[in-house]
């Protein structure tokens, strides 16, 4: 997974639900990621730091 792919929950996390979608926005050593999450409207959520285990790849970019 790389910057601005699309990722989505495959766990839930913080207090964010499993299949929550986002976008990568920064990739720390593979084992971490920045996240954009966005709700069904495309809103903002938050940006977490995310486990790449919480994660699952939708749209590679």
């Amino acid at each position: 997974m790389k910057e601005l792919d699309t990722v989505k929950l495959i766990k839930d996390f913080n207090e964010l639900s499993i299949g929550t979608k986002g976008a990568i926005v920064s990739e720390y050593d593979g084992t971490y990621y920045e996240v954009e999450f966005f709700d069904s409207n495309g809103d903002t959520i938050g940006v977490y730091t995310t486990p790449r285990d919480a994660l699952e790849l939708l749209v590679s970019n």
